[in-house]
Order: structure tokens, then sequence, then C-alpha cells
């Protein structure tokens, strides 16, 4: 079985790891300034930043095509037609639409696609758990059940110092986010899982205060010392990606993975200054060979 995804679950492995896996990841796009990026291939997290530092323009980003995906299907089903195919919430891109109209124009390939309802980190665990277990063998309604169990049990949070990018994104409304950036408010913002947008867990007026209010929604789902699997990630800010680390394992017994850069896609959205976590609990995750 192949495993395809998008660009905008930010699987934790490395390319050695995804060619062993069977994992493809379909890149999103980035316009600045006029010039378009294909993330992963074009353009790297430190050059993105160091443009949109000197510009006045603000990124706008696209969803891999039609043509893009039935190119990738095509191509894997050369080799094996079954394939799992694992994307970003449907609530807040348009790329699990994409995915599914390329799938219709390869009939060759048997594709069975998933709604993470979530986006980065946590979105990436169900993409790595349903390679890894597909490589062992299982049959394709456990790695389906196995999936939805990681899905139900997995959350993510964010936080971030400064709301334009969210209001010229869209993903806040205009009139909240300008009163908000005037108040000089910092939001905590996590992902529903019914629709699989965006909602809004707090706020506060400073910056280590929204991180603090982040680890502290934690402990207001997880017991303190309860053992958890959790990836701190971050768009340009890894000095708020070690605090956010050191407040969460103050109260848990956490099992890490490594922090990482957000996407760009998604950074383009949040701007720089974007700290977040994924987490759930560590038995979710019981029988998957890592």
């Amino acid at each position: 079985m192949q495993i395809v995804t998008d660009s905008g679950t930010d699987v934790c492995l490395t390319p050695e790891q995804a060619t062993e896996l069977n994992v493809h990841i379909v890149p999103l796009s980035i316009t600045l300034d006029g010039n378009s990026y294909r993330e992963g291939i074009d353009i790297r997290h430190d050059a993105f930043y160091r443009m949109l530092a000197v510009t006045e323009s603000l990124p706008v980003t696209s969803q891999p095509s039609i043509g893009d995906f039935a190119e990738t299907y095509r191509r894997l089903a050369a080799t094996d037609p079954e394939i799992l195919s694992i994307h970003m919430s449907s609530g807040l891109s348009g790329t699990l639409n994409s995915a599914q109209a390329g799938a219709d124009l390869v009939p060759e390939a048997n594709v069975t696609h998933i709604d993470t309802m979530t986006l980065s980190a946590a979105a990436g665990w169900q993409v790595e758990a349903a390679a890894r277990v597909a490589k062992a063998g299982w049959a394709k309604e456990q790695i389906l059940a196995l999936v939805k169990r990681i899905s139900d049990a997995s959350e993510s949070l964010y936080t971030l110092n400064e709301l334009k990018y969210l209001i010229h994104g869209g993903r806040i409304s205009h009139m909240k986010g300008l009163i908000a950036s005037l108040l000089n408010i910092k939001p905590i913002i996590g992902v529903e899982k019914v629709k699989g947008t965006y909602v809004q867990r707090g706020q506060v007026r400073k910056f280590r205060q929204a991180l603090e209010g982040l680890a502290g929604l934690i402990a207001q789902q997880h017991a303190p010392g309860s053992a958890l699997r959790v990836q701190v990630l971050h768009a340009h800010n890894p000095e708020g990606a070690e605090t956010l680390r050191g407040l969460i394992d103050q109260r848990f017994d956490c099992t890490w993975l490594p922090i990482r850069e957000l996407s760009l896609v998604l950074g383009a959205h949040t701007g720089p200054t974007m700290v977040g976590a994924a987490y759930a609990p560590l038995a979710a995750f019981a029988d998957v060979p890592w």
C-alpha cells in the first residue's frame, strides 16, 4: 500500500524514512511578491521568513492542483494501485477536494481518502502511523480504525504574537481580528473535530501568558503526570518553542518528538511568531511499530 499526503500535515519523516515507508508528499504552494514556490522543493524556511521580514506584501497559499494529485496517483498505481491518501482538514483547506477529484481521473488507482480533521503534526501522526502499520502488513480496515483512534485522541493548540497574517488569510474574521489587534490580544487557538476548523480556546494580553495558558489547557484535559505524546512546532520562533516545551514538560510524563518548524503554507497564515503543540495520550499509539 502507498501513502499519499500533503505538505500541510508536517509529517516528521526524513526523506529516507518516507521512501522506506512509501509516503509521498504532494506540496502546497506559496506566492510572495509575485513569485510562487512549492513547499519543500523551491524554498526553505529561513529563506521564506527572510523575504517575509523585508516585504510589505503578504503571502498567498494555494492547494495542489487536481492534476498534481492525478499525476501522483497514476505514477504510484503503476506499481501498487492500493493508495491511502491522508490530508489536512477539509475545513481549513481545499486540498482534500483536489485529491478526490484527482483520483477520479485515475481509475486504475484504488484510492481511499482520509480527512484528518486537523493539520500539522496531529495530522502527520495519522500519516506516519498508517504508513508504519501498512508496512507491517495490517489490513486496510485495521489501518483505518487505527487512524480514527489516533485522530480522536489527538489535539492541537497554538498561539501567536501578531494577528495580521491570520486576518489577511481569512482564518479569523476581519472585525474580530482588528479589535484583538488593537487590544494587543494573544489568542489561543485549537482545531475542533466536527468540521475541522479553528476555534478560539482563550485569549490573554502577553505572549508568555499565552504559552502558559496553552499548557494550562492541556492540563484541563489530562491529569498531571499523564503519559502523553507531544510535539512542539513553531513558524520561526525557536525561543518560544523551547519555552512552551518546558512548560508542558513540567506537568506531564512526555514522550517528546523533535521540535520542528511548521509547514510554510501554515506559517504563511500565522506569521513567524506562531508556537503550538500537538498532544495525545501515549496509549493511543501503543500498537504502532515506531
